[in-house]
């Protein structure tokens, strides 16, 4: 039985999703800090802003190159998408245990940047997919589609 392959509906509800948790993790900040009497620097500031750029307009980005180049529904890209998201869900949940560990004060554990610079090499390694998935469309020859013509006009009189 093969893996179900990615489509490219995917890259929206990725971007979707993304955008929803981006503006939730800002109001979060705002709230959060503002309930603990918090105003130095904290993760919990740039979170937001990491997953509306690295999750939303990178997917955003990605879906129109898949509408581009056709990237999606192959071993590559299903790849780089599942390997790109674990990267974002454990990068990003990292800066908010950091970032809610400094509001309450209390001490950062030693694998908690681990656990980050694994989500950043995940990150990498979809990152390096997506651009050899690129690169092979790049690659082949351009498709040869038939212009589209604008409809006749009908005049009456």
């Amino acid at each position: 039985m093969s893996a179900k392959r990615v489509s490219m509906r995917a890259s929206y509800y990725a971007a979707h999703t993304y955008m929803i948790v981006g503006v939730l993790s800002g109001l979060f900040y705002r709230e959060f800090t503002k309930a603990n009497h918090f105003t130095g620097d904290t993760q919990l500031a740039v979170l937001h802003t990491h997953l509306l750029a690295l999750g939303m307009l990178g997917f955003l980005i990605v879906l129109a190159l898949d509408k581009l180049f056709g990237l999606s529904g192959t071993t590559l890209f299903t790849a780089f998408y599942w390997f790109y998201n674990a990267g974002m869900v454990i990068s990003v949940g990292m800066m908010g245990v950091h970032g809610c560990l400094t509001v309450l004060g209390d001490r950062i554990p030693d694998a908690v940047p681990l656990v980050a610079g694994l989500g950043h090499i995940l990150l990498t390694v979809g990152l390096i997919l997506l651009f050899v998935q690129l690169g092979k469309r790049l690659k082949e020859p351009a498709r040869n589609q038939p212009a589209s013509e604008p409809p006749e006009r009908v005049t009456t009189g």
